[in-house]
């Protein structure tokens, strides 16, 4: 029997999924996110190949691999210590906050280490990203540039590559070619992340994800997309300001209380590794109601200035 196309209206917000149209999302309340999905429906299942085997657990090889430096300690540090093999991590962020920088960043501390990388843009052409390169100094033959959209075709590169790691910008940008909706929705952005979480775990590789964040400041696409990925890392600050925190909200790996400060600079993000420093230093001594404390971040501590808001008499 031929496969045939099913229809579904999946809330854009959440992921929930309904036969028909509803004006407001009964999971999460958002009003109008409902969009009409079209996916292939596979007559039948796919046989089990023999890595999807089950294995006594005794019987699992337990070797433990080394991490993979990015070249940012900042980085490093909030990953606990670099990246496993394997894992997937995912770095939200505004637009224009410096996601794609940093990666590009990392993968030039990869690449650097005699190790090939794989830089999949799906956002902008291999010109571009070539620009920005060599805006930030990144002229290393080991780091490959694929301007692609489909995440086969992705995986397929990586497959014949070989890399030490694979970099997506973005999961919102590219699309599984067995749906028929556009990129950035919900099935969307489940599926391909779905399959670049299978070649990850299948071949050891660690892929770095660049995923946007909504209005309010959450990862856009479906919530079991953070509940995929191993770690979630973002990336805050004022686009209008040079400073940039960067903090994991999750990690399976490591600790998610640590972070790292960046200033955004003409050759690219530059670590502060004074944190304390940085934030008292447009500190005015003597002020009524300020004073200096020491807050623990991780594993150090850093010292933050708290002022007092002093409010009128009520007339």
């Amino acid at each position: 029997m031929a496969a045939r196309d099913a229809s579904v209206f999946a809330c854009q917000g959440c992921g929930a999924e309904s036969p028909k149209w509803l004006g407001r999302c009964p999971d999460c309340g958002e009003w109008n996110s409902y969009a009409e999905e079209r996916r292939e429906r596979s007559p039948r299942a796919a046989a089990p190949s023999a890595s999807s085997l089950s294995v006594a657990i005794g019987e699992i090889a337990a070797d433990e691999k080394p991490r993979l430096s990015t070249g940012l300690p900042g980085l490093d540090r909030v990953l606990g210590g670099g990246l496993v093999p394997g894992s997937v991590v995912l770095l939200g962020g505004e637009p224009g906050i410096g996601k794609s920088t940093l990666l590009l960043q990392a993968g030039r501390g990869l690449a650097a280490s005699a190790r090939d990388v794989l830089y999949a843009s799906a956002e902008e052409s291999a010109a571009q990203v070539r620009l920005r390169g060599e805006r930030l100094g990144i002229r290393e033959g080991r780091l490959l540039v694929l301007s692609e959209t489909d995440v086969t075709r992705i995986v397929a590169e990586a497959e014949a590559r070989s890399p030490a790691v694979v970099v997506i910008d973005s999961v919102q940008a590219v699309q599984h070619p067995s749906l028929a909706s556009a990129p950035g929705t919900v099935s969307q952005v489940r599926a391909a992340a779905a399959e670049l979480t299978r070649y990850a775990k299948s071949r050891g590789v660690p892929v770095l994800l660049v995923g946007h964040v909504t209005k309010d400041g959450s990862l856009a696409g479906p919530k079991s997309l953070e509940h995929l990925v191993d770690a979630v890392v973002s990336i805050e600050g004022d686009r209008g300001l040079e400073r940039r925190l960067l903090r994991a909200t999750k990690n399976r790996f490591g600790p998610v209380d640590e972070i790292a400060l960046y200033e955004m600079t003409s050759r690219g993000l530059a670590e502060l590794p004074d944190a304390s420093a940085t934030l008292l230093a447009e500190r005015r001594a003597g002020i009524p109601g300020s004073a200096v404390t020491a807050a623990r971040e991780g594993t150090r501590s850093v010292l933050v200035e708290i002022q007092a808001q002093f409010l009128g008499a009520a007339r």
